[in-house]
């Protein structure tokens, strides 16, 4: 896959297939789409292209609101959007100029003159262009006049429920990892560098590699322990996910810590991938650090009982 980070670095393209969107998470309703572009350009030829936008919209349209937390950072997007087979990708970013372009001159000016585009796919709720006035009946109006095809896509159902990339935001604060997982159609990950901690952990039996992420748009699930997995040297290891602020031992900043089953080798400064299965339970506070050692262990049991059984 070929990326591109602005509209003057394109190549000319003959006749590409595209779609455009946020794309966070790339759920399953958004591979759908994406399928929709591989299935067309088997038809008719073509390049797959598409569109995505750094940093999220919302965080140009409103940049006071720090509450936007996203599934993915760039680099998760752009590696989950490779895997899904697409030729081209460019990455925008969205800021005010770009946010007031007109619907119709988007077609024009940027679909047809820049993209070359002979066929477009979009879910039935798209919307583009300034005030988001640009929609799939505008598309499917200009669609005869510029000789490119409208391929409409409906509602991604799972278990009668549509699936957006804000419901797998809101699984995740819930600590619902199933649900999240199951509309992601892949398990939710996080990605840090491993940093120095205070290497308690080690003293009751579960030494721990702390995980700094240095994305603070990147969301993390509720707080608890998890049953996690991870690839280290190609390997797949699991262990047990810690989010939280440690109340045993009086720590209020957040920490994300992870214990590997069955390995000891040193993961400092390396960048891991964690991937979250499910999570376990909320953080307790203990009155003696023999209590946790003794919980963990417990811990360590229901993890392993649940891997056994994927």
């Amino acid at each position: 896959m070929k990326v591109f980070y602005s509209l003057d670095d394109l190549p000319v393209f003959n006749k590409t297939v595209f779609t455009q969107g946020t794309f966070d998470g790339v759920h399953i309703g958004h591979q759908e789409i994406l399928n929709q572009l591989l299935i067309e350009k088997q038809k008719n030829g073509g390049e797959t292209l598409v569109m995505t936008f750094w940093p999220h919209p919302r965080l140009t349209l409103n940049p006071s609101d720090s509450s936007i937390k996203l599934l993915q950072t760039l680099e998760e997007r752009i590696e989950k959007l490779r895997k899904c087979g697409i030729d081209n990708l460019i990455v925008l970013p969205f800021d005010k100029q770009f946010s007031q372009i007109e619907a119709k001159d988007f077609i024009a000016e940027i679909l047809i003159k820049k993209l070359n585009i002979g066929a477009c796919v979009f879910g039935y709720d798209h919307r583009f262009g300034k005030e988001r006035k640009g929609d799939i009946n505008l598309l499917k109006k200009y669609a005869e006049e510029y000789n490119f095809k409208v391929i409409e896509i409906d509602a991604q159902i799972i278990n009668n429920v549509s699936v957006s990339s804000t419901k797998i935001r809101l699984a995740l604060k819930a600590g619902d990892i199933k649900t999240a997982n199951q509309f992601l159609g892949s398990e939710y990950t996080i990605s840090g560098e491993v940093v120095e901690g205070r290497k308690i952990g080690r003293t009751i039996g579960f030494p721990t590699a702390n995980i700094l992420i240095k994305d603070s748009e990147k969301l993390l699930p509720k707080q608890g322990v998890y049953v996690v997995k991870s690839i280290i040297n190609h390997t797949i290891v699991y262990g047990m996910l810690n989010i939280g602020t440690n109340p045993t031992f009086q720590n209020s900043d957040l920490k994300i810590e992870v214990h590997f089953f069955d390995f000891n080798k040193d993961l400092y400064h390396q960048t891991l991938t964690i991937n979250i299965l499910k999570w376990m339970r909320e953080e307790k506070k203990f009155d003696r650090i023999e209590d946790l050692a003794l919980y963990l262990q417990l811990d360590k049991q229901n993890a392993i009982e649940y891997i056994e059984n994927i």
